[in-house]
């Protein structure tokens, strides 16, 4: 199938009555011209409300979870009745209360056994986005779209470790193209849940963190899209953070490396991982704002024009810095490293920076503050022995750090760029405390003290020139007279 578009909304851009309104009216605008399948996340803060719905269950808080309920129900309710005339509203409100149902069912054994197991929460957690998709295909159909719903669990196969799940492509392939092509070459609008999948046996399983961006990413890769779409509540890609940064400006075109890295580097706009599976057959992605879609967006591609230098600087606040140090030159430092990294691994804690030294080997690492705790224990299980001998000092934590990253393909090569960098933070009076830089040169991350950060971040990004160029001066007789902007 030929121009094939896939549109993700975000959980923002289907979070009330009205957005969910905008959302198909976008992608009924687009499959009056092309083929489209939507894929959708669960309102917005719906999925905190049946993950908080869960841990009053583990914890037998029968009030926590009623009245957690009562707010899944009312959200749900109020949408289907602004978005749908009766009878088809009633019969629809059917539907939702059986979602609901199944949910409760869920949860009422989790608090019958005072525990959470993986696999009940994998399948209980996506009542979210099945709610959400529902809404939305029935919307569709009293518009006069012709829609379906679809349980990605009928397409998206995955590995069976439960809570982070990775596709399995050949698998998702066969099964998506089976169920979903037949549903466009209908004429009708699939719209998928996000962030679901299930074993080749059929036990539902989750995708992770930014799992619904990676559902429809994985969707585009297997039914050979054209183009994919992610909407949400931002302009695109920007080149900072502009609350940090007011003169940030939106990027009109950043490579897949570029946007993984920046979002990888606490951009929130993707996840890394969603942009793997579009890489190999070079399907480009539009990240784009659904509360101003007149505005064009981000366009990620494999490859742009050479670039200049940095594109974009990334920041993240809520991040912890990790130190061990050996207690002796004569223990093995590489060794030590090479535990505790396989050991963060196995705890499926996600390192954001390593930096070590040479003479004593001692290294620190960079976590966010939600997997620190995590991480924290899987290195003092791993490392138990050389810790209760002290043969490795004690683990040093702190907590009060921020990291920034300059990203930008045509930093390769480019001398004395590091140096301006790390000239530009001290110039602000900032302290850079770890450095790291990968052997491709993408990227140059710096982790600062917290109340530097902001200062540090504007400082970058002034000095590589990525702020909102000037109006050029008019001099007399009307002609501007362009200036040249150092890169």
């Amino acid at each position: 199938m030929t121009g094939l578009l896939v549109m993700k909304f975000g959980g923002t851009s289907v979070g009330s009555a009205e957005r969910m309104r905008v959302a198909a009216g976008l992608a009924a605008a687009e499959r009056a011209r092309r083929p489209v399948v939507v894929v959708v996340s669960a309102m917005a803060k719906i999925t905190d409300l049946l993950l908080g719905t869960m841990r009053f269950a583990e914890a037998g808080d029968r009030a926590g979870m009623d009245a957690n309920m009562a707010a899944l129900r009312a959200r749900h309710e109020e949408a289907c009745r602004e978005l749908l005339p009766e009878p088809r509203c009633s019969a629809a409100l059917e539907q939702v209360h059986e979602l609901i149902g199944e949910f409760e069912r869920i949860v009422g054994g989790m608090a019958m056994l005072s525990e959470r197991p993986p696999r009940s929460v994998d399948e209980a957690v996506a009542v979210g986005e099945r709610l959400s998709a529902l809404l939305l295909s029935e919307y569709l159909a009293s518009q006069g779209v012709a829609s379906a719903a679809i349980n990605a669990w009928e397409v998206v196969v995955t590995d069976a470790v439960f809570g982070n799940a990775s596709p399995l492509m050949e698998p998702t392939r066969e099964k998506a193209r089976a169920r979903v092509l037949p549903v466009v070459e209908s004429g009708a609008v699939p719209v998928i849940t996000g962030f679901n999948g299930a074993t080749a046996d059929g036990r539902p399983t989750t995708l992770g963190r930014g799992g619904s961006d990676f559902s429809a990413s994985i969707l585009a890769a297997a039914l050979d899209a054209s183009e994919l779409w992610i909407w949400t509540d931002v302009d695109g890609i920007m080149s900072a953070d502009p609350r940090l940064v007011p003169d940030a400006q939106v990027l009109d075109e950043v490579t897949y490396a570029e946007a993984a890295e920046l979002a990888y580097r606490g951009a929130k706009v993707l996840h890394p991982k969603t942009l793997a599976p579009l890489a190999e057959r070079k399907i480009p992605v539009w990240s784009k704002n659904s509360f101003a879609p007149e505005k064009p967006g981000t366009r990620i591609v494999p490859s742009v024009r050479e670039g200049t230098g940095a594109r974009a600087v990334a920041s993240m606040a809520n991040v912890a810095l990790v130190s061990l140090d050996p207690a002796s030159p004569e223990l093995n430092g590489v060794l030590v490293m090479a535990r505790s990294l396989d050991a963060l691994a196995r705890a499926d804690v996600e390192v954001l920076i390593v930096s070590s030294s040479s003479y004593r080997q001692n290294f620190c690492f960079l976590v966010r503050h939600e997997e620190l705790e995590r991480a924290v224990q899987a290195i003092e299980s791993a490392l138990a022995l050389e810790l209760a001998h002290g043969y490795v000092d004690p683990i040093r934590i702190d907590r009060n750090v921020g990291m920034l990253a300059a990203v930008g393909e045509g930093m390769q090569g480019k001398p004395g760029l590091a140096g301006r960098i790390f000239t530009a933070i001290s110039r602000v009076q900032v302290n850079i405390i770890a450095i790291a830089q990968g052997s491709s040169e993408l990227t140059i991350a710096v982790v600062v003290r917290r109340e530097g950060l902001e200062k540090a971040v504007g400082a970058v990004h002034a000095e590589c020139g990525m702020g909102l160029r000037p109006p050029a001066p008019v001099f007399p007789g009307g002609k501007a007279h362009a200036t040249k902007r150092e890169m």
